[in-house]
């Protein structure tokens, strides 16, 4: 395995990760998970949930330190219009009528030998 490989998997690793931690945290908050890594032509929605009023899709930034930026500056203009888009595909392929949609990011920093750190960032986009 190549030094290229080995930094894929970890990523996907620290990703899987961080996205089981947000799954946690909203479920410990009273959501109910419709979808996880749902992926179609227009993007992938990370997690999909329901808190029974509307639908609420996360987004999940995992990084280790903010060497090359805050996990917030991640989710640019062009990464939101994505999400949105695959959300639409979502509603219409599950045939979910017309329904209030809030669009949240999940941001964990786990910087070696501490504690991870969660900010949920409501109705982000």
């Amino acid at each position: 395995m190549t030094g290229t490989d080995e930094l894929a998997r970890h990523r996907r690793d620290l990703g899987a990760w961080g996205e089981d931690l947000a799954l946690r945290y909203l479920q410990d908050r009273g959501l109910v998970l419709l979808a996880r890594n749902w992926r179609c032509r227009e993007g992938e929605l990370d997690l999909v949930f329901t808190d029974r009023t509307r639908v609420i899709v996360c987004e999940v930034k995992t990084r280790t330190s903010t060497e090359f930026g805050l996990q917030t500056e991640t989710v640019t203009e062009k990464k939101a219009g994505r999400v949105r888009r695959a959300t639409e595909r979502w509603l219409r392929d599950f045939r979910i009528p017309w329904c209030p949609v809030r669009y949240d990011v999940i941001t964990i920093l786990a910087e070696p030998g501490t504690s991870p750190r969660l900010q949920h960032l409501e109705a982000a986009f």
